[in-house]
């Protein structure tokens, strides 16, 4: 499919600027660039995460089956399996698949050419001991493993598991969107200086992403053995993986060229937000009862209610419940925020290459949103330009492409977008 996108398309777009913009890589350009998407894969179930070598070999993850690899002569080898998959090299049969949550995000090492490793962050059943049945607090259900790649990358081995307490959530509530294994982020990534970031959920607890010792609603940076970053700076008594708290569920973070970290968070019919990260920092999310005016809420977690009355205005769920509370002293404003709707963030990425035209150095994000609750639809991939000191946008527009819940969004060494939707493709969108 090959659209061009026109000047008159992009000044229908909400918050257009009015002259070219300069890159972050300090090129300047006033070209709309002519995208084109095509399917690499499909009839996939549930693609969650792309992660690409140089020569195009493509890892990727099936939320309820396990994680594979592309060739790049089209030759895909199922790699290590979920408890009951079948046709993978080897299994897990501690790692399992629950409404939101299964074998989700996956980062290559940056040596990968010299040590072969990966890392996948997955449900997992190991380590939950008595603390998912008796302390719904210390349910540790969610984990990062480290495997390595055999060189026919036919198979995998040495699975050693780095983080192995990310909490989880064990059982349903009264929620929307309530069922167990609710908001688990589990995005991994490496940083441009090597380490590795993991973004963690809230699991529907409220006292998640302000507890300084649960590491759920988190962002997370380590080595690849787990151990914290010495540089982290987390608040006194905070555990020294953190980098930041105070999140929702953080399904994206990326890296702009100056380095900076920026996060894509999804929020609760009411808001989503991009947030540059500072070290140390709070995204504003509280959703404990009895604190910032509110009472008592079912199991706890403030995070829908007053939501689950029907007609309330989002103006009012944002009140009562803010994704940014400003009564924190140490919070992180976000770059974007979506009006008073949720409409599903997902991933997010950098435009990398002149041949993004005046889109180069921007971020790209996926959409996911279906209009549930009156919200409007989303399901697109949409560019930001974010101002160069992270508190505000200049201008966002929606990228042509075919209407899909793009879960993740990948930039790939060829200067394409790798796009992967739950409907079950991977897509390369190009631009020139």
């Amino acid at each position: 499919m090959r659209i061009k996108l026109l000047a008159l398309m992009v000044s229908a777009v909400a918050f257009i600027a009015t002259s070219a913009h300069a890159g972050h890589h300090g090129t300047k350009s006033a070209v709309v660039p002519e995208i084109t998407q095509t399917a690499v894969m499909t009839g996939l179930e549930n693609p969650w995460d792309v992660a690409l070598l140089d020569d195009g070999t493509m890892f990727y993850t099936e939320k309820c089956k396990g994680f594979s690899v592309r060739m790049p002569n089209g030759d895909v080898h199922a790699l290590y399996g979920m408890k009951d998959s079948s046709g993978y090299a080897s299994m897990g049969s501690d790692l399992h698949c629950s409404n939101q949550a299964g074998m989700l995000g996956l980062a290559v090492d940056p040596d990968f050419a010299k040590n072969r490793r990966i890392y996948v962050a997955s449900a997992s059943t190991k380590y939950h001991g008595d603390g998912c049945k008796t302390n719904f607090e210390r349910c540790d259900g969610n984990i990062v493993m480290r495997f390595e790649v055999s060189k026919n990358f036919k198979s995998v081995s040495a699975r050693t598991d780095i983080v192995k307490d990310i909490q989880f959530k064990p059982f349903e509530s009264n929620h929307p969107f309530g069922g167990n294994g609710a908001h688990n982020g589990n995005r991994p990534t490496f940083g441009p200086e090597g380490w590795l970031w993991i973004t963690t959920g809230d699991r529907h607890r409220g006292v998640c992403p302000q507890s300084p010792t649960l590491i759920c609603g988190k962002v997370l940076r380590i080595d690849t053995d787990g151990n914290a970053h010495p540089g982290n700076n987390p608040p006194k008594g905070f555990d020294k993986r953190i980098y930041t708290y105070g999140h929702r569920n953080v399904q994206g973070i990326a890296f702009r060229g100056d380095g900076a970290a920026f996060t894509a968070e999804h929020g609760p019919w009411h808001n989503d937000e991009l947030t540059m990260l500072v070290k140390g920092g709070n995204g504003g999310w509280d959703p404990q009862q009895n604190v910032g005016g509110r009472g008592d809420c079912p199991d706890e977690y403030c995070g829908y209610m007053p939501n689950q009355k029907k007609g309330v205005i989002p103006a009012i769920r944002a009140a009562y419940m803010p994704m940014s509370d400003t009564r924190f002293g140490d919070l992180m404003p976000p770059a974007w925020q979506n009006n008073g709707y949720s409409q599903g963030t997902s991933s997010i990425d950098f435009l990398q290459g002149k041949q993004w035209g005046m889109y180069e150095g921007r971020a790209v994000v996926g959409i996911m949103g279906i209009a549930f609750g009156g919200t409007p639809a989303g399901m697109r991939l949409d560019v930001y330009d974010v101002a160069q000191d992270g508190q505000s946008i200049k201008s966002v527009i929606h990228l042509p492409v075919e209407t899909k819940r793009y879960r993740g969004v990948t930039m790939g060494p060829d200067g394409a977008i790798y796009a992967n939707t739950d409907e079950g493709e991977i897509y390369k969108i190009t631009a020139k």
